[in-house]
């Protein structure tokens, strides 16, 4: 015998943006307790893990002189470690480390710095992999040299796994949370269809979809070039850094859109293919086993490079 269920929709202010979240269940549970519950997850990750709070955990972590050990909690020591292991494993096409870059360009809190602009352009750096140590059992880190880390390519996923957290704690098994575009579904609709989810046409004037794609028991998330950028004379150039170059990204690539089973990797994977690129990421993807969807743009409009089961199969 099915149990009939009540549809809430729950949403907040965080980390500047929106969480939200539509579930279906039970008419007894609490909705006022559940909306607390889940913005207390992501308002946790944003007391740890920003860059805009001077009293952060990343913040004080960033302060600390290198060599010294910094007591972190837990939350922020996996996003910390995924972050790492993301980054070795795409050679440094993710990177944790490009804080200074960020606040460089002015993406960060503080105005763009023409010096800092200049000193950072073409100078060989080492990647964040290299530079920071994980005391996993002890809760603690150390960097062994200047680093400054962001992870705003990273820690919104992380927070969308955290209210899927909630969301099982409270026993409830058909929903779909979000943070600021990026989303991870658990089962299925009341009407058992799939959860169904836009993704974002790459424009810089109005938000449209570009196509949809059907979610359960998993996660997904965008990077793309179109929410923040600078222009500099004739280029548009995204927010995401590039450690190769000392600066914003510039290729053709528009966004690029990941399936993963967290909305963590999804999130860090989506930055580390845009960086590389559309020849050399889509063969990652593709050697990796990894669910992507390019969108490039070109001289005849945008166009769309899928890689992978779920994508290529049509959407």
């Amino acid at each position: 015998m099915s149990i009939e269920t009540t549809r809430y929709a729950l949403n907040g202010p965080t980390m500047g943006t929106r969480w939200s979240a539509l579930v279906h269940a039970p008419a007894s549970i609490d909705p006022d307790g559940l909306r607390a519950a889940l913005a207390r997850a992501v308002d946790e990750i944003d007391y740890q893990m920003s860059t805009w709070k001077t009293d952060s955990d990343l913040m004080r972590m960033n302060a600390a002189h290198p060599g010294l050990w910094v007591d972190l909690p837990p939350a922020l020591m996996r996003v910390l470690g995924k972050g790492l292991e993301i980054g070795r494993a795409s050679n440094g096409a993710f990177d944790i480390g490009l804080g200074d870059l960020t606040n460089a360009w002015g993406f960060g809190p503080q105005a763009a710095d023409a010096g800092a602009i200049r000193a950072h352009l073409g100078q060989v750096r080492l990647p964040a992999h290299d530079l920071l140590e994980l005391d996993a059992e002890g809760y603690r880190a150390r960097k062994h040299g200047n680093l400054q880390l962001d992870l705003s390519g990273i820690a919104k996923g992380y927070g969308v796994d955290r209210m899927m957290a909630v969301i099982e704690r409270f026993g409830i098994a058909s929903a779909l949370v979000g943070l600021d575009g990026e989303l991870r579904a658990k089962g299925v609709r009341a009407d058992g269809r799939l959860w169904t989810v836009a993704i974002e046409k790459p424009d810089y004037e109005m938000r449209a979809p570009i196509s949809v794609l059907t979610l359960q028991d998993a996660a997904v998330a965008t990077s793309g070039d179109y929410r923040h950028w600078v222009d500099a004379g004739q280029m548009r150039l995204s927010h995401t850094m590039d450690a190769r170059t000392g600066g914003p990204l510039n290729n053709r690539v528009a966004s690029v859109t990941v399936l993963a089973d967290t909305c963590m990797e999804a999130d860090a994977w989506a930055t580390a293919l845009m960086v590389m690129g559309e020849a050399d990421g889509a063969a990652f993807a593709d050697a990796k086993g990894l669910n992507a969807l390019y969108i490039l743009r070109t001289r005849s409009g945008l166009v769309q490079h899928r890689i992978g089961a779920v994508f290529c199969s049509g959407i």
